[in-house]
């Protein structure tokens, strides 16, 4: 909004004054995220059960004298903007500001924060409690009121819908025939294939809950309609769309049935044989670039807990050594970390009818071991673990590693078959870069498991000295400070000097190779620093070009050491 829009809309807010989905506070520099946060989960809930589009908190207007006072809070833009992202860290289901606003008034500045309503069905969380408005009043979110928002989405689920128009005649034959078989598999201990078979179309699609009394849903189309049925979803895309990304660009567009669909994109996906540990014949393994259960797993995953009334479509992008998945919504229940242990169930859905049919089809489970299975599957397979990005609250962003990150966690994982999944985790992240709690970091380095010292830890070569080269082993492994310097005086002491560039020849290739080149480069220069400190060296040139010579105390030395040999 413009400075004249925003004025216009103070107006109107301080008519209305303080109610349930406005709310002033005069705030000064420094107020208190929390708070923040906690007005955030009042004011949303509240503006969902008034069927409102937003609420707004808005700093700068004091909240008695209904005056403009101003506001210092977070005056830089970006401190400012940050806000949004502080929270949708603490928000359940994850969700932040639509936008913030900043008004300049004569008698100081305004900041509007412009808050959506809670989703249908969805009432929002600030670190785990919900709170609600009672009038002009903060307060816990009732247990009437929290009903009323989840009992919004029994009567709009969308993906139960009934398609009056749509027909058998919709459906594709190839589609339901594999229905018929997934079908019987799962329930192959209940009913004999043959009796299975013999079931009339209607009385099966019944049975496995893709139909309502003979009736077709949008979950019957998404799952088994044509394709040139897709239209009766019209305006909600119903599409699946795979990218090629890399030295070689492509794509491909998969429409209904989502049953076949998900194999045929599979089948794009350019799944080659890697050999890991090329160097040990006898160790060597080959696994495929991906497997094809944590492939349909996402993608399966992709398709049931898609907003379909976002009007967007999935996208499984592939580059040369990843595939990430995206699909439409926020991550619908919890956080994916809270299903990795496989020990979470859900308890509800964003589309149930759709999560139904595909559970009966053997397409995804409703016990919340989907994610489990995925990060298990990779961990055979010495991979990396699946990442999720929720950095954007309004989709799910989802990356399973195709290639191998640090030899050493892989190598780990095949000579430590009987590694724990916790500890499996946070290997991954250390080979990633990522923060590791210290905690975690005591036990894994007590096991053996990692080496190193902040904040240059990788995973163990141990295990790679055992299934690799010695050499291999010794490029990984750090060596002490002393046996830099001494390098660096047997150089000084034999050619005279040496500057930064001869000094980095000297010793790069004899750092460890878990250093990266800013990481070699300011280790060189700590050594150099301590030897000049300790008046062993000294600097001839410039500080801009160094010329390293042994100090003039170090050089008396090496003369009486000359002359004693002599004598």
């Amino acid at each position: 909004m413009d400075q004249t829009h925003l004025q216009a809309l103070l107006i109107d807010l301080i008519a209305s004054w303080e109610n349930e989905v406005i709310e002033f506070k005069q705030a000064g520099k420094d107020y208190s995220t929390d708070d923040i946060g906690k007005y955030f989960s009042a004011l949303a809930n509240e503006a969902n059960l008034r069927e409102e589009e937003a609420a707004w908190l808005v700093f700068g207007v004091h909240n008695k004298t209904r005056q403009v006072v101003g506001t210092d809070y977070r005056l830089q833009f970006e401190r400012l903007q940050s806000t949004k992202m502080q929270i949708a860290e603490n928000t359940e289901p994850s969700i932040t500001f639509r936008n913030i606003h900043e008004l300049s008034e004569p008698n100081g500045r305004v900041v509007f924060f412009e808050i959506p309503a809670a989703p249908r069905g969805l009432p929002i969380s600030w670190k785990g409690h919900y709170y609600a408005r009672a009038g002009e009043s903060l307060t816990h979110l009732g247990l009437d009121k929290l009903d009323e928002i989840r009992q919004q989405t029994m009567s709009s689920d969308w993906s139960a819908q009934i398609i009056p128009e749509a027909t058998i005649t919709h459906l594709d034959e190839t589609a339901l025939q594999k229905a018929r078989e997934s079908f019987a598999r799962k329930y192959a201990n209940r009913f004999f294939s043959d009796e299975i078979t013999g079931w009339s179309l209607p009385v099966f699609l019944d049975r496995a809950k893709l139909t309502q009394d003979g009736k077709i849903t949008r979950s019957t189309l998404l799952l088994l309609g044509k394709p040139e049925a897709a239209y009766f979803l019209s305006p909600h895309p119903a599409q699946m769309t795979w990218k090629l990304e890399g030295p070689e660009r492509a794509y491909e567009h998969f429409a209904p049935p989502f049953l076949l669909s998900t194999t045929a994109l599979y089948q794009k996906i350019r799944n080659i044989q890697l050999r890991i540990l090329p160097d040990d014949a006898l160790l060597a393994v080959e696994v495929a670039k991906y497997d094809q259960k944590v492939v349909l797993e996402a993608l399966h995953n992709c398709i049931a807990h898609q907003d379909y009334t976002r009007s967007g479509r999935i996208i499984v992008t592939e580059q040369p050594d990843r595939l990430i998945f995206e699909n439409e919504g926020s991550f619908f229940e919890g956080k994916p970390d809270d299903y990795i242990a496989g020990n979470k169930t859900p308890r509800r859905y964003r589309n149930p009818s759709l999560v139904q049919a595909m559970t009966e089809l053997n397409m995804i489970d409703t016990m919340g071991y989907g994610i489990h299975a995925m990060y298990s599957g990779q961990a055979r397979r010495y991979f990396p673990m699946p990442d999720y990005d929720l950095s954007d609250p309004l989709a799910v962003k989802m990356t399973v590693y195709g290639h191998v990150v640090d030899p050493a966690y892989s190598r780990m994982l095949i000579q430590k078959t009987d590694l724990p999944l916790t500890d499996i985790l946070c290997l991954d992240r250390i080979q990633k870069k990522l923060p590791v709690p210290k905690a975690a970091i005591r036990h894994l380095r007590r096991n053996g498991l990692i080496e190193g010292r902040n904040p240059n830890i990788h995973v163990s070569a141990i295990v790679a000295q055992a299934t690799a080269s010695k050499a291999e082993y010794i490029l990984t492994r750090a060596q002490d400070d002393a046996f830099y310097a001494k390098l660096i005086i047997d150089y000084l002491t034999k050619f005279g000097k040496a500057s930064r560039e001869e000094i980095d020849m000297l010793l790069w290739t004899k750092l460890s190779d878990a250093l990266d080149k800013q990481q070699k480069s300011k280790k060189i220069a700590n050594l150099l620093a301590n030897l000049r400190r300790s008046e062993r060296i000294d600097n001839a040139g410039t500080r801009k070009s160094p010329i390293w010579q042994l100090a003039e105390k170090k050089i008396n030395e090496n003369c009486s050491v000359a002359e004693k040999n002599a004598e």
